[in-house]
């Protein structure tokens, strides 16, 4: 039989990934856009690899969103 520290862990942890997931995606947005945005200074292609990068962004978060989602108890 868990104990009431046990429980309070799990409800932490449950907690800490629910609150991570309204970071996930501006985190991993920003990411692509910037990582994107110097890839096309460095090679001249801009829009493209801003565009491409940031999109990659956006699926990535929602990969975790998934993962996340799929983990939950």
């Amino acid at each position: 039989m868990p104990n009431d520290d046990d429980k309070n862990r799990r409800d932490f942890r449950a907690l800490a990934e629910a609150s991570s997931i309204g970071w996930m995606f501006p985190i991993a947005m920003a990411l692509g856009y910037f990582w994107g945005r110097g890839m096309d200074k460095l090679f001249g292609t801009y829009p493209w690899l801003t565009g491409i990068f940031t999109f990659l962004g956006i699926v990535a978060a929602f990969v975790n969103l998934f993962r996340l989602a799929k983990n939950a108890p």
